[in-house]
């Protein structure tokens, strides 16, 4: 009996794990037969605003598999269209839409999710960046069995991952993208034959990880330099953390931790090392090391501050 596989997925994250996939030969003595990839519908994107497939589509294609693009599973039509598909298992990763009881219900096997965390921490849209900025040191990948509500269904498997200290979530993303791929190929035989039951989650221990806003991105120097610090990491490459020099936006790509001045008022730069801008916040100090101006590229802050008289200015609204 061949094991027909429909994957939902439409970020960068979601690429390795469909192109493990597709190398599958068999899974538990079962063949497999990727049989189509669901991802959202093309976006415009870039300054011309060109519509652009999105990366799972575009690895969907280069496979040669069938890609659908519905607005929505709740249409019926749409599920029909799934079902003529005949699935036996829905993979789902960062696909971006809801999938009702009754998409969850059509495949034998239900659908599984790649979520990019340890679940029950941190469910929701914006896993790896809300663990970056809580100052998580561990993260990882939970392959879950979908349910109704958010991220709450029981796991069959996980595999941590390890936060650094420098990480940004670009850097973290990275690292748990294959690891997903390594997740699910891992936790399918298991699946596919039915052995045991998947781990029910405990709600006690859950938190929830908000889609990111842009508004976030700007920095009140009010705050304590660990925290600051920990959201310029967690921000990049998006909203990007940034502040105010001069009356003009300045985005904020590099930081770490300094010494500050006491008695000075948070947002005031105190000193310009031969690394960046030491910047005093509501709880020590602030070292920016890369800084970008707008319609400019991102440059070491130590650049930027050489030929200008930054010492005693305020940063900030």
């Amino acid at each position: 009996m061949t094991l027909r596989v429909v994957y939902c997925g439409t970020p960068d994250f979601a690429v390795p794990a469909l192109e493990a996939l597709a190398r599958l030969d068999e899974v538990a003595g079962e063949p497999v037969e990727l049989v189509a990839a669901y991802t959202q519908p093309d976006r415009p994107a870039g300054r011309g605003k060109k519509l652009t497939a999105s990366p799972v589509k575009q690895a969907a294609l280069g496979l040669d598999l069938p890609v659908e693009q519905p607005l929505s599973l709740r249409d019926e039509d749409a599920q029909a269209r799934l079902a003529e598909y005949r699935p036996d298992l829905l993979v789902v990763a960062a696909y971006g839409l809801i999938l009702p009881q009754s998409v969850l219900d059509l495949p034998r096997l239900g659908a599984i999710n790649i979520h990019a965390s340890l679940l029950p921490r941190w469910r929701g849209a914006a896993p790896i960046n809300r663990a970056i900025e809580a100052g998580d040191t561990e993260t990882g990948i939970t392959i879950m069995q979908m349910e109704a509500g958010l991220d709450t269904g029981p796991m069959w498997h996980k595999l941590p991952e390890p936060i650094h200290a420098d990480d940004t979530a670009a850097t973290l993303h990275d690292r748990l993208a294959p690891l997903g791929a390594t997740a699910l190929i891992e936790a399918l035989p298991r699946i596919v034959r039915g052995e045991g039951a998947p781990e029910p989650q405990d709600d006690a221990e859950s938190c929830y990880a908000a889609k990111l806003a842009k508004a976030e991105g700007r920095v009140d120097w009010r705050e304590p330099a660990e925290l600051i610090e920990r959201r310029v990491r967690a921000f990049n490459p998006w909203p990007v953390a940034q502040t105010m020099l001069e009356g003009q936006p300045l985005r904020l790509w590099g930081a770490r931790l300094a010494d500050g001045s006491d008695g000075v008022t948070p947002g005031e730069v105190v000193a310009v090392t031969a690394d960046g801008i030491v910047v005093q916040t509501g709880r020590g100090g602030l070292e920016l090391t890369r800084v970008q101006r707008a319609g400019g590229r991102p440059i070491a802050a130590a650049d930027f501050a050489r030929g200008r008289s930054l010492e005693g200015v305020r940063l900030g609204e």
